[in-house]
């Protein structure tokens, strides 16, 4: 269809600006997302433009209206069911990252931003997360701001996450973000179902709110369905569940919201969003069909959102909330280093790679690391090598394992094993049962006490380990390092989480106008794609 042949919807008649067709009038004009706009013709010279001033005639004199946009608010991005269900200003969210890096006060830097906030209770013990749930308490919940806290799946250690559900339930935390599970298992199922119950007019209603990472099908597949009746039915044996929520569980999701990882920090299948996303959104719609659930399930979006444009597209897919992790992790709330940060801050694109994970490794599972500055994904990675190549420690040859302790461990591997030793002995003695038995499993805990602590070495700032700083980063954080470069966000001081998110939203609507008026066959000039952070509030 020509221009001559769009149909006018009426005439704008004269405001206190004339429409903008082009130059600096119209990227102008476009940068105005929060105004109406007309999208007119030029009758003469017939070409598309842009006006924020006048009114909307039916005749006479003006210029013909080929369309109207209603204002656009950040606010207004994502699904708002998620803002009502969560009590947040905004459909954003900041990842639980694990080891506390995700503090307190990022938590509650976050939800006084009008966001929610995840603390990165993975591999923190007990005391240490009550703590943390009694500093959010404090200073959101008497101002009635949301927030929430992780639960990672722990194979290795199932009593410890049986405790933490047991510690969240007991303390009321109505938010739980799950990472790392492949399946279910009781612990999850039993914190989701906790709390189901019939409202005054029959409706289905949660006390705990269930936040499902995942990165594959058929783990959201887990997610997005009742969990199984047989599961149920031996949680309600075992008095941990009430036979009133084993049966209203069969009626929904076990997790309501989803959050689809793509090629991100820590542990990812390195998948692209833009064809993982709409797998799993349209496995939602089927399994919502399916089972006939009355509540909806929103998806939301994560990994590789380092700029504007990638919130964008992510809400454009239909992400009802989006998640961001690396680039908080340069933000000074962070629980990483000022070293880390500086570290992080400087990273590209192609500064990442993938290294064992500590608390897989057996299983070969990898996290994705900043590879820049450091040689932790290397070394870990040479730790793995010999864990499959060897049957125990002492069957590595004495030169390669010299190499190891020399340029790895920094100790001999007899040392490395006795403090090994004395902290499961402390943590959980059946491990050590077992790698005396089996010295293949004591390698793997010599093994694993390596790329354990090197997070912690990266938490610290522990400047002699530096070069074995595992520190969890996607390709998100280069994208954001260019995108702010120039700008009042380049100096890692200058991070908050606040500004990262209240920036990468603002800069989402800019781009979201932008692609509205390109639609309608504005020419759109490049310059209004790109927005450049700023102080906001």
């Amino acid at each position: 269809m020509s221009e001559r042949d769009l149909i006018s919807i009426g005439r704008l008649e004269p405001g206190s600006s004339a429409p903008a067709f082009g130059g600096q009038a119209l990227l102008e004009a476009t940068a105005r997302f929060r105004e109406p706009c007309y999208v007119v013709r030029d009758l003469e010279r017939q070409r598309l433009g842009v006006a924020v001033s006048g009114r909307l005639g039916h005749g006479g004199a003006g210029w013909p209206v080929l369309g109207v946009l209603a204002p656009l608010y950040p606010e207004w991005l994502g699904d708002r069911s998620f803002n009502e269900a969560h009590g947040v200003r905004f459909a954003y969210v900041t990842g639980a990252m694990a080891n506390g890096i995700a503090t307190t006060q990022m938590v509650i830097a976050a939800a006084e931003a009008g966001m929610l906030g995840f603390f990165g209770a993975a591999g923190l013990g007990l005391e240490r997360v009550e703590a943390a749930i009694d500093e959010l308490e404090a200073a959101l919940d008497h101002k009635g701001l949301s927030w929430g806290s992780n639960l990672i799946h722990s194979p290795q250690e199932p009593e410890l996450e049986a405790a933490v559900v047991d510690l969240y339930l007991r303390r009321g935390v109505r938010r739980v973000s799950a990472s790392a599970y492949m399946g279910l298992t009781p612990h999850v199922v039993r914190y989701a179902v906790t709390g189901l119950h019939l409202d005054a007019q029959g409706r289905l209603q949660r006390r705990n709110h269930l936040f499902a990472k995942i990165s594959r099908p058929e783990v959201a597949r887990h997610f997005m369905a009742p969990p199984p009746r047989a599961l149920l039915t031996k949680l309600v044996e075992q008095g941990q569940i009430t036979p009133m929520e084993a049966e209203l569980a069969t009626r929904a999701p076990l997790a309501e919201d989803i959050i689809v990882e793509s090629d991100s920090g820590g542990h990812t299948d390195n998948q692209a969003l833009g064809a993982l996303f709409p797998v799993i959104r349209q496995l939602r719609d089927r399994l919502t069909a399916e089972h006939g659930f009355e509540r909806p399930i929103r998806v939301g979006a994560a990994g590789g959102l380092g700029a504007p444009d990638a919130v964008a597209a992510a809400f454009s897919f239909g992400a009802a909330f989006v998640l961001t992790g690396s680039v908080n992790q340069s933000a000074v709330e962070s629980g990483l280093s000022e070293a880390g940060r500086q570290m992080l801050a400087r990273a590209s694109l192609a500064d990442v790679a993938m290294g064992a994970a500590a608390d897989m490794f057996e299983l070969g599972v990898q996290v994705q690391v900043l590879k820049r500055g450091t040689m932790f994904a290397v070394r870990a990675n040479r730790l793995y090598e010999l864990y499959q190549q060897h049957a125990s420690l002492e069957a590595i040859p004495a030169e390669v394992m010299a190499r190891v302790e020399s340029d790895i461990l920094r100790k001999p591997w007899q040392q490395l094993w006795e403090e090994t030793r004395a902290w499961w002995q402390n943590r959980d003695p059946r491990e050590v049962t077992k790698a005396e038995a089996d010295p293949r499993h004591k390698m793997a805990l010599c093994f694993r006490a390596y790329l354990g602590q090197s997070s912690r070495w990266a938490i610290a700032g522990l400047s002699e380990r530096q070069l074995d700083y595992q520190i969890w980063c996607g390709p998100a954080m280069g994208a954001f390092n260019a995108w702010v470069e120039g700008s009042f966000l380049e100096p890692p001081a200058q991070r908050t989480v606040a500004q990262i998110g209240l920036n990468l939203l603002e800069g989402a609507a800019v781009v979201t106008r932008a692609h509205q008026l390109r639609s309608y066959g504005v020419p759109v000039p490049p310059a209004a794609f790109d927005f450049r952070p700023r102080p906001l509030r």
